[in-house]
């Protein structure tokens, strides 16, 4: 059974990081293809909501299959501590991301009247969006070298 648990462990830590890992390639290859930026914008953003639900769900089976080894072996107990302290940071940002950063982004752009692109660079909304866009870089590479940490903290107690 540990085996088991281990390995969707491993699976959901995959998808999600492979998905964080993949999304700047998809959100350069929207703004390097398509013309309109409003257009290649509203691509990044589906994209980086289905991400985000996507980490979210495994970042919630990681934390519960780490929480469920560390109470059933009790050797395992301080073992889990750290992944599963990790996985809520990334769980944490990846929530932050979703339900604060990007509604406000999106708030910015309809003020800025639908397109970000369309209002002077010394708009209040435009400027706004600029520095939540810079936030939520910062998040995503938060999320990133979390993910990578834990992959360290999980192949080590493989060993």
């Amino acid at each position: 059974m540990r085996t088991l648990m281990r390995a969707f462990i491993w699976l959901m830590v995959v998808v999600w990081l492979g998905a964080v890992t993949f999304f700047p390639v998809v959100a350069a290859s929207a703004f390097g293809s398509v013309s309109d930026t409003h257009v290649a914008g509203t691509i990044v953003r589906k994209c980086l909501l289905t991400l985000h639900y996507e980490g979210l769900v495994a970042g919630v089976l990681i934390i519960v299959l780490l929480l469920s080894m560390g109470a059933v072996e009790n050797h395992y107990r301080k073992r889990v501590i750290a992944p599963a302290l990790v996985t809520f940071i990334m769980l944490a940002l990846t929530a932050f991301s979703q339900f604060w950063i990007i509604p406000k982004m999106e708030g910015y752009r309809i003020a800025a009247g639908g397109a970000i692109d369309a209002v002077g660079p010394s708009d209040a909304a435009r400027l706004a969006f600029n520095r939540l866009h810079v936030v939520s870089e910062r998040v995503e590479e938060g999320i990133l070298v979390s993910g990578i940490v834990l992959v360290i903290l999980l192949a080590s107690e493989s060993g």
